[in-house]
């Protein structure tokens, strides 16, 4: 399996604080990969390193076979990440205008958007929303409509931090389906979480923060 994502020596500091010293990170083509860890321990800063929120050193980044550099954060970067946070903003505007939002601000044609926006509503199972705002939709709703949001950018690598967080029952089933569905489609997933079943996840693979490290883990360990 061929390498999306490399990057060599990433350091983070808090004033004298070394939040991250991280040897390598390296995420795979097509993959989903679970980041595990204490809260504090940096799961959320070192997503937002990765999509270009925080400034840290690095030695090299190489992102599908190509160098590049976080700092200034390149537009090539920009274009195949997509960061989801686990609180996600849901605009006061219709459904539609949530999920092809990023589309409007590339500048796609109208009639492209309206097309795209169909066929996301539909992957995600939203499209009973159609029509509706953000005020009227559940949590696991709105999670749904942040994936479609993502995913209609058509990105190599989604970051998603916490995705499952405060959602039970059916909502939390609904989300956990859509991560392979993201990895069937040739994506590469890396999600920030405490959640047993995104963890337990069949292909996904593990890694650790702990003490500012971060560890590859089989898949059969805890």
């Amino acid at each position: 399996m061929s390498s999306l994502l490399v990057i060599d020596g990433l350091h983070k500091r808090f004033g004298e604080r070394v939040l991250l010293d991280i040897d390598r990170v390296e995420i795979a083509a097509a993959s989903a990969t679970v980041l595990t860890g204490a809260n504090g321990s940096g799961k959320s800063t070192l997503l937002r390193i990765l999509c270009g929120l925080e400034r840290a050193q690095t030695r090299s980044v190489v992102f599908a076979g190509k160098p590049v550099s976080l700092s200034p954060y390149p537009a090539v970067l920009r274009d195949a990440l997509v960061y989801v946070h686990q609180h996600p903003v849901m605009f006061s505007i219709s459904v539609e205008a949530n999920v092809g939002y990023g589309l409007a601000v590339r500048g796609i044609d109208k009639a492209e958007i309206a097309r795209r926006v169909g066929a996301a509503m539909e992957w995600a199972g939203i499209t009973h929303l159609r029509g509706t705002r953000a005020r009227h939709w559940s949590g696991g709703e709105k999670q749904r409509v942040a994936l479609a949001r993502a995913r209609i950018l058509q990105p190599a690598l989604l970051l998603l931090d916490e995705p499952t967080a405060n959602l039970d029952g059916p909502a939390r089933e609904q989300v956990l389906a859509l991560i392979p569905a993201l990895v069937a489609e040739g994506r590469s997933v890396i999600m920030a979480c405490h959640d047993r079943d995104l963890i337990n996840l069949p292909g996904v693979r593990r890694m650790k923060l702990k003490d500012g490290r971060l560890a590859a883990r089989d898949a059969a360990m805890d």
